[in-house]
């Protein structure tokens, strides 16, 4: 568990078959009603590699194993590699090109210095694509850039339960398999701010804070959201604490939607999906 922190300031060549897999069942659509998603970046990296990152200098959550082990077999099916990494020193921007989306998985605290932060906002200038999961929120205090990329900063959560989120919207692949509503348990954060009031932020599903116990954003509290950033594309999501997340199918197709469309898939495939 956490203790709660004191408050501080606050189109690319096109998909090779394997990874058109991870847009089946999606609708096509032309450039006038392309969803805000959909929206292109200057530059993206070579399709078909992720970089899965979740170095710790805070909590260690116990599922990150799960979670590499989920993300590999995802990128099987759908078609993209995977390499996994605790080392701070792939983050130069050499092997950041390499990579068509970054993954920090539960990442927590100071996890890069100086010129590994450089190397990564290089890296989502030139088109490069961040899906944060859980704890990547609970990441990075000290440097803007990364706090406007994931969206918001953790500040707090109650204890492990069941609640009932709330999806807002069906057209994004993180998304588009799931119903109005989705009950299932996990840990779930409230943040220092409300991502809803940022200008690019677009959210995917809220949590119902009459739902369960210990919601603290009066109402309005958003779990899982994306965005265009400074270049490149962000997705982020709150689910994913527990070991048991990684084997729920819904939850997998979720995780799997977020990282396709940091890796822009979604864009070169032209689906609304």
């Amino acid at each position: 568990m956490h203790r709660k922190r004191p408050d501080l300031p606050v189109p690319g060549p096109a998909p090779r078959r394997s990874v058109m897999k991870a847009a089946a069942g999606a609708v096509l659509i032309t450039a006038a009603n392309a969803p805000a998603w959909a929206a292109p970046v200057r530059r993206r990296p070579k399709a078909g590699r992720v970089l899965v990152f979740s170095k710790t200098a805070g909590f260690r959550h116990d599922s990150i194993p799960d979670g590499i082990a989920a993300i590999r077999q995802l990128g099987t099916q759908a078609g993209f590699a995977v390499d996994a990494t605790e080392d701070a020193a792939a983050f130069t921007p050499g092997n950041l090109a390499r990579y068509a989306a970054v993954v920090f998985l539960s990442t927590t605290g100071d996890v890069l210095d100086t010129a590994r932060q450089t190397a990564f906002e290089g890296y989502i200038a030139a088109g490069g694509g961040y899906a944060g999961v859980h704890a990547a929120a609970d990441t990075e205090y000290d440097w803007p850039f990364y706090g406007g990329l994931c969206g918001a900063w953790f500040q707090s959560h109650p204890a492990i339960q069941q609640a009932t989120v709330k999806v807002e919207d069906h057209g994004h692949p993180a998304t588009a398999h799931l119903g109005n509503t989705w009950v299932r348990t996990d840990e779930w954060y409230n943040y220092r701010t409300n991502p809803r009031g940022t200008a690019t932020v677009h959210v995917l599903a809220a949590l119902d804070e009459s739902s369960y116990s210990g919601g603290t954003m009066n109402g309005d509290h958003p779990i899982s959201w994306y965005q265009a950033y400074k270049g490149g594309r962000a997705f982020y999501t709150g689910l994913g604490h527990t070991k048991e997340s990684y084997a729920e199918p819904a939850f997998r197709q979720h995780l799997l939607g977020g990282i396709t469309y940091a890796m822009g898939i979604t864009y070169a495939m032209g689906v609304a999906k």
